[in-house]
């Protein structure tokens, strides 16, 4: 098992993966406490998921007790431009960087099912492979791994990837040899927590949802509560902000997937041209994209929190047009942004 667990890395590296490690389905015995605390204070937010099925989220070897071993697998998103940059132009508009091009999810699958392939005819064995799809919190296992530890801003860092990078996961009957797991290295830096602008971080090493841009632009329906629209700032899908501001990011290597470069036009786009996007018009500018899933009211939703953000009153137009928008959370952004650059 050994020398197989040995040949799947070198096959994980050749198809694109550049983080390999290997643990059992046991081996985060903290996690259903851990999870049952955070959905027992609400931090969760709208994230029904989180509490549903928590036997297998909390439990990997629940999930499918046939597996003998998980497999994480780590790719690299790295950007080629500071994401922190577009914060300081206010009338453009900040995507999260995964999301400038083609989703990931798609792209880390099929590449993990030709890793598992390879593993099911060399082995004989049976997978299941996961990209962030199923109830697997594929960051703790991760770290039980030993590709590297959850920071003080919850994500996954490495002493060799920094943390711009992708997790996947493969479930396998094989019996491979668990790698060590890699103990907490940030110190005394707390660069993640001081820079989040809706302090979302109660304490280090922990993450209320319900205060964290990321949540509210992506996973939050209806209206987002005033006293956080404002720090928002022109974030309308994700925020990079603990992500950039990693020292561990000195480490980073390059991304070799060109599908994850980004769309110049995804960069730093005018918000008022965001703002006229139409459902058709959304689909067609975000088509392969995992920006899509969201739909277009809740998109522009967050456009216009952008647009009340911008203290542009040259975009006031632009917000005024769909105050009465079909979509009551289109016009309710859209009537708050117009009274931020107004007054009216």
């Amino acid at each position: 098992m050994t020398d197989l667990k040995a040949q799947l890395k070198a096959k994980a590296l050749e198809e694109g993966f550049a983080g390999f490690g290997v643990c059992r389905p046991d081996a985060v015995p903290a996690l259903p406490p851990r999870l049952q605390h955070y959905v027992d204070e609400g931090r969760h937010g709208q994230m029904a998921w989180m509490a549903e099925r928590m036997t297998w989220r909390s439990n990997p070897a629940a999930l499918w007790p046939e597996a003998r071993s998980v497999v994480m697998l780590a790719e690299p998103y790295t950007p080629e431009h500071d994401p922190l940059e577009v914060l300081h132009q206010r009338d453009r508009a900040a995507i999260s960087v995964y999301a400038q091009n083609r989703d990931y999810h798609d792209i880390v699958k099929k590449r993990l099912k030709r890793v598992g392939r390879w593993l099911v005819d060399t082995a004989g064995c049976e997978i299941k492979v996961f990209v962030d799809t199923a109830p697997v919190m594929e960051k703790p296992l991760a770290a039980a791994a030993g590709l590297g530890w959850q920071g003080k801003h919850t994500n996954l860092l490495s002493r060799d990837l920094g943390n711009w990078f992708f997790l996947g996961a493969i479930f396998t009957t094989a019996a491979l040899e668990p790698d060590p797991p890699e103990a907490e290295k940030c110190g005394s830096c707390t660069a993640c927590l001081d820079i989040c602008p809706t302090d979302a971080f109660p304490a280090p090493f922990q993450l209320d949802a319900r205060r964290c841009i990321s949540y509210l632009t992506i996973e939050h329906k209806g209206p987002v509560p005033e006293e956080l629209r404002a720090r928002m700032g022109n974030r309308i899908y994700g925020c990079d902000d603990c992500l950039a501001v990693c020292p561990w990011n000195k480490f980073a290597v390059a991304a070799r997937e060109m599908r994850y470069a980004a769309r110049p036009e995804l960069v730093a786009p005018e918000l008022a041209e965001l703002g006229r996007l139409d459902d058709p018009a959304f689909r067609a500018l975000f088509s392969g994209s995992p920006i899509k899933r969201i739909g277009r009211d809740r998109f522009v939703r967050n456009v216009l929190y952008a647009i009340g953000n911008s203290g542009d009153v040259a975009l006031a137009d632009a917000a005024r047009a769909l105050c009465d928008d079909p979509a009551e959370e289109v016009a309710d952004a859209a009537r708050w942004a117009v009274e931020r650059l107004t007054g009216t």
